[in-house]
């Protein structure tokens, strides 16, 4: 698979969510057309018959299209009508176009693989922030509770206005993780502050498209993020300037016994703005980047104790081998570690995560 950046590197919620009101004129139960001829033909005539497999013994398939052309128009109803602590993968297959609600994967429903068409034209969103659903870690499009969670080539979207920082209450999620054991293929994931909500359980995420202005990766989880590409829609900055108007990442971790923590191997960083790569949101915050890209929209400093000192002793920013302009390490904070080949062995693969345990092969 290419690089999502070299992809897409100028897609946008914008350009989503003009496919979105270019292509939802029509109301989403229209199954019928008259022919030239005069004859009802229906939309899902040419809609694809093993578009959903056979079930087996070890896999069930669910199959949703907003036009009606599947079994549901919903991708919640699919995940409802999934057995509760079912030991079968259950695939719901999503089809192009834009889901616009509020997404939920309960803890009863463990082993669900959301799998779309691609993620510039499969998405899920909504537009909730902090404010209108009582706390940032609610606000989610999507919000998966369950282990096992898979997706693949879909996107999660937060399209409620982009914030200024110090705004109150606008944060807003697009995707919530807060099952162990998930796993994320070609996604792609757009809001401003607080886009990805990596809460809390091992998760991979790999060749995904990261969007976000603040914080937009955080939580405190302990995660693998290989060949993605995380951009910051932060506001440009006058060259010269020292403002500061985001940040990649604000990990969570709460003690030096909790083993959690994020690791980018092989990602580029870009985008717009001046901002940092993380800030500790809590004491012991644990990040480190390997092996990737970053362009000159990283502050010399690279990293913020959230203003708080104390934090200095506590916290671990590893660098490891990255190159651009924004990887220059002669002026990082005193805190920032740059990682030996042992130090940064422990990140930068698969045992990290434990992922030879549970994860699963793409395929």
């Amino acid at each position: 698979m290419n690089h999502p950046h070299q992809r897409l590197s100028r897609f946008s919620c914008c350009s989503f969510l003009n496919f979105y009101f270019n292509f939802s004129s029509c109301p989403l139960h229209k199954r019928h057309k008259h022919s030239d001829h005069g004859k009802v033909v229906s939309i899902c005539d040419d809609f694809p018959a093993d578009f959903i497999p056979p079930d087996t013994n070890t896999t069930s398939y669910f199959g949703v299209d907003r036009n009606g052309c599947c079994n549901f128009t919903t991708v919640q109803s699919a995940i409802d009508a999934v057995a509760n602590f079912s030991l079968k993968r259950n695939i719901i297959f999503i089809n192009s176009g834009i889901y616009y609600e509020k997404v939920i994967v309960p803890r009863t429903k463990p082993n669900i693989t959301f799998q779309g068409q691609g993620y510039t034209s499969t998405a899920i969103v909504w537009n909730d922030t902090a404010k209108s659903a009582n706390g940032t870690f609610y606000s989610g499009s999507v919000q998966v509770f369950a282990n096992n969670f898979i997706a693949k080539n879909i996107s999660f979207m937060n399209v409620a206005p982009i914030p200024n920082p110090g705004d109150v209450g606008a944060q807003a999620v697009a995707i919530r993780v807060s099952g162990d054991e998930a796993a994320f293929w070609g996604c792609g994931f757009f809001g401003a502050q607080d886009t990805l909500h990596d809460d809390r359980g091992r998760h991979y995420f790999k060749d995904c498209y990261i969007q976000g202005s603040i914080d937009f990766i955080f939580g405190n989880g302990r995660s693998l993020y290989v060949n993605c590409a995380l951009i910051s829609i932060a506001s440009p900055v006058a060259p010269g300037s020292k403002l500061i108007n985001g940040a990649v990442t604000a990990h969570g971790r709460t003690s030096k016994d909790e083993n959690t923590g994020f690791a980018f191997v092989n990602c580029s960083v870009g985008g717009t703005g001046r901002i940092w790569l993380g800030r500790a949101w809590r004491p012991f915050s644990r990040v480190v980047f390997a092996l990737s890209s970053m362009t000159d929209i990283i502050a010399p400093e690279g990293w913020n104790d959230f203003n708080d000192p104390t934090r200095d002793q506590t916290i671990f920013y590893g660098e490891y081998n990255c190159t651009g302009a924004g990887a220059n390490m002669s002026m990082r904070a005193a805190y920032v570690q740059r990682l030996n080949d042992t130090q940064a062995s422990a990140f930068i693969n698969m045992s990290y995560i434990e992922g030879d345990q549970w994860l699963q092969p793409y395929n």
